[in-house]
């Protein structure tokens, strides 16, 4: 720490002192690429699950992940959108619109910095286990559910607001399923289980993503259409439409100025102000326990010591800044983390370079992301789902904790599945 008050670059500073070297600085390039090549696709999927374009998820990864990196308090947690979020984000993206969205991570910045400021980090680590395991099953089940529609290519009657509502319209939706969509959203889902036996190097989503892409451009020959990024996606350029994503870096924009719900710029207001402050605070409570859970992982998988205020507050800053240049909520994500550490990172320098990547991408590679499947990028966020869930932690949890350890991880996963996370977090 720096000092009582601002304990900033902690991470940095624990690197230093652990004596940086040439076999270091290879390690994080090596970690930075390898999980920028994991973010790509992830960070797409997951803006497009909260309800917002692709390139909002891009967008998180290029300001908020290397900002966190810089003054946070892990050496090894990567930052960006991650499905814990979906949940809480996809309300607030439907009631709001993309600007009420920002504007909530903005403020869930504002609360994250004050608790790394109030020394808050130490008490993130009394969350009970059946707390966060109920919340993150009962996230992994929205999740899952919220994938069927593009996995199958499902036309449905309108847009549920609650999960029963939504497996409603589902089961109504059946017969208008899609025979090229479901295809490829089944090999995709296939690839993504076996491919890792196989060769566990090489990432299995970019595989399934590459053989969903492939497979969709001989279907549409043969006559079965598959909807496609670029079909669902656009943006303007020069008064003209393009497919997909923009090949270009995003722009400064207040984020009160940016479209609601309604199409209309939102009237920033201390009423709009007091709405969005209750999954403002969901936001900064989940982002924390997930962000330092992370960090403990990291720690337990490398040896090292993170500064939990440290990370709070670099949390909170990269969610102060990215809502100005169109990202969404960001915070450390368990998967890649471990595959960071795995690749051999040894500093933070391994997610600055990783941000290098997706900025790559998104000048280079833009175009060709149009050819991605809905039905592909719904498979790879159900085996994201799947993993978050830990069916077999909670079925273990069920048979052999105390009674009012199932008690709390009951409640927590109905809660999160039947209502929201918001009334989950406050419950």
């Amino acid at each position: 720490m720096s000092g009582p008050s601002l304990p900033l670059f902690a991470a940095w500073r624990q690197t230093l002192r652990a004596g940086y070297s040439w076999k270091a600085l290879r390690g994080d390039l090596s970690a930075g690429l390898t999980v920028g090549i994991i973010a790509i696709p992830l960070a797409m999927a997951l803006a497009i699950a909260v309800g917002v374009a692709p390139q909002h998820g891009l967008y998180t990864v290029l300001i908020a992940a290397p900002l966190i990196a810089l003054c946070g308090g892990s050496r090894f947690n990567i930052s960006g959108p991650t499905a814990a979020f979906v949940v809480i984000l996809l309300p607030i993206t439907q009631q709001y619109g993309l600007g009420g969205l920002l504007l909530c991570t903005l403020m869930a910045g504002v609360i994250l910095i004050t608790l790394g400021l109030l020394r808050a980090g130490r008490l993130i680590e009394f969350v009970p286990y059946p707390v966060t395991l109920g919340f993150t099953a009962g996230i992994g089940i929205v999740i899952a559910v919220l994938q069927i529609k593009d996995l199958f290519g499902l036309h449905l009657a309108g847009a549920p607001q609650h999960l029963l509502e939504q497996v409603n319209l589902l089961v109504r939706a059946l017969p208008s399923l899609q025979p090229g969509d479901t295809l490829v959203g089944i090999a995709c889902l296939a690839t993504l289980l076996i491919w890792p036996r196989l060769a566990p190097k090489i990432p299995a989503h970019l595989v399934a993503l590459a053989i969903g892409a492939l497979l969709a451009l001989a279907l549409e020959r043969l006559g079965l259409p598959v909807a496609t990024l670029g079909e669902r996606f656009s943006y303007q350029l020069d008064g003209i439409e393009h497919p997909g994503i923009p090949p270009f870096l995003p722009s400064l924009a207040l984020p009160w100025s940016l479209p609601g719900a309604d199409g209309q710029p939102l009237v920033l207001s201390f009423e709009l102000i007091r709405q969005l402050l209750a999954p403002a605070f969901a936001i900064a409570m989940l982002g924390a326990i997930e962000s330092l859970l992370c960090a403990v992982v990291a720690d337990g998988m490398t040896g090292s010591k993170h500064d939990p205020n440290a990370e709070l507050i670099g949390q909170g800053l990269g969610n102060l800044a990215t809502p100005f240049f169109g990202g969404i909520t960001a915070t450390a994500a368990i998967a890649r983390t471990a595959a960071n550490v795995r690749a051999g990172a040894f500093s933070p320098l391994a997610a600055l370079v990783h941000a290098g990547v997706v900025l790559a991408a998104i000048l280079l590679l833009a175009p060709l992301f149009s050819y991605l499947p809905m039905a592909a990028l719904a498979a790879l966020l159900l085996m994201v789902a799947w993993n978050m869930s830990e069916p077999h932690h909670v079925v273990h949890t069920l048979r052999i904790a105390p009674r009012s350890d199932v008690l709390v991880l009951l409640t927590c996963l109905v809660l999160t599945v039947l209502f929201d996370m918001v009334l989950a977090v406050g419950v």
